[in-house]
């Protein structure tokens, strides 16, 4: 078992300590607006360093720069990561014959079909079979952020499972409460959820009907979940008032980056607060997160390489190529004028590797829901500026 070593620095110190802060500074004149004030942008990162003293350790070192993460921000599809590892727990804790990640499955059906807004789901064309599962979720989740895989899977979990389960390995400042990306649903509506059935053949392995999940999660310590100057509703009056984010999902920053650590760095947590995940789980969820939308056959997709890759590349141009030794094995999201990337960085030529974590809310007019959002001119800046900056500095380090 690999040991964990994880310090985490105050935000905003000019310590020497703090890598974060000093890669900042040395880089401050080619940053743009971003860098000036931090506090507006409510801008979060953390960045971990990652050395591996021998063979049997790895050691973790992470630095934060702005929050201190009290403050609350909007996750958008960031909440997809969980949910895509733990579908795959739960088929392992589950433990029923003929059920895994490949077994056909279907939502809406049965002798009782949820009702509306809630929709039936029962093939799927971008899959080698045609049908849906959780494997192939999870792909789509992974490779293109996709809205209903996520929703599927949450159908199928529920809230309470998905929360209770991120507290059972140690992570228990979440809220994931709510479908994405789906018109129709308020906060009871987001309660029920569809009916779903695995079929293995002629076989049903596993099934559940349509219920109500009541979890919530109120986290009065999180600042700022009511906010702004106003919204505009889905047939577009606005209103005055601010905005209510408190039956909205939420991960912390901390929480964000101890969900990816675990994914791709198992072995630097004692085995209790590791997702309970096979050899199989983990080469699916990481061959996901490592390919380039290009690479992938099922599902198939004609995107540029840098979709859904803020890091380094966000600010790039959709013609650039990502060299084939660099890796960003990582998970977006974006809405309300917040921009969030999670992402285990590696060159697997040169052995470089490191975590990099962070958030940006761009949002001048301080109106949600409208659409007028500054994520090409600061937010995607934000992300490529940094990411380059600390990779530069990855690759001059002297690891231990």
């Amino acid at each position: 078992m690999r040991t964990l070593l994880l310090c985490l620095f105050l935000p905003l110190t000019t310590s020497a300590q703090n890598a974060l802060s000093e890669i900042i500074a040395v880089n401050r004149d080619s940053f743009s607006t971003w860098v000036t004030d931090p506090a507006r942008y409510e801008i979060q990162v953390l960045y971990t360093q990652i050395d591996r003293p021998t063979d049997s350790t790895v050691t973790l070192t992470t630095h934060r720069w702005g929050g201190d993460g009290s403050q609350y921000f909007y996750p958008a599809s960031t909440v997809k990561l969980p949910v895509a590892a733990l579908a795959l727990q739960r088929l392992n804790q589950l433990g029923v014959e003929g059920l895994d990640a490949q077994t056909l499955l279907f939502h809406g059906t049965g002798t009782a079909p949820a009702a509306s807004p809630q929709t039936p789901a029962r093939r799927d064309t971008s899959s080698r079979s045609g049908y849906p599962s959780v494997a192939h979720y999870v792909r789509k989740i992974l490779l293109d952020s996709d809205n209903d895989a996520y929703n599927r899977l949450f159908e199928w979990l529920g809230p309470t499972y998905i929360n209770e389960a991120l507290a059972a390995i140690g992570i228990d400042d979440t809220r994931i409460i709510h479908r994405v990306g789906v018109l129709g649903f308020d906060v009871e509506a987001h309660r029920w959820l569809n009916p779903v059935k695995f079929v293995d053949g002629t076989q049903v392995p596993y099934q559940i009907g349509e219920r109500r999940d009541n979890f919530h999660r109120a986290m009065p310590q999180v600042q700022g979940q009511v906010k702004g100057a106003g919204y505009t509703t889905a047939d577009g009056t606005l209103v005055n008032e601010p905005f209510d984010f408190r039956h909205k999902n939420y991960l912390s920053l901390n929480a964000l980056h101890g969900i990816l650590a675990r994914i791709v760095l198992p072995e630097a947590f004692p085995a209790d607060e590791q997702f309970k995940l096979t050899v199989a789980d983990r080469e699916l969820l990481l061959t996901a997160m490592r390919q380039r939308p290009r690479e992938s056959d099922y599902p198939r997709y004609d995107l540029p390489d840098n979709h859904v890759k803020f890091w380094v590349y966000g600010d790039q141009s959709d013609s650039v190529r990502i060299p084939a030794n660099l890796r960003l094995l990582n998970k977006v999201g974006w809405a309300y004028g917040y921009l969030t990337d999670a992402a285990y960085i590696i060159d697997e030529a040169t052995g470089v590797e490191f975590l990099l974590v962070g958030t940006i809310h761009v949002n001048d007019n301080q109106i949600y829901n409208d659409g007028v959002y500054e994520y090409d001119e600061v937010g995607l800046p934000f992300f490529g500026e940094l990411g380059r900056a600390v990779l530069r500095y990855e690759q001059a380090r002297v690891k231990r």
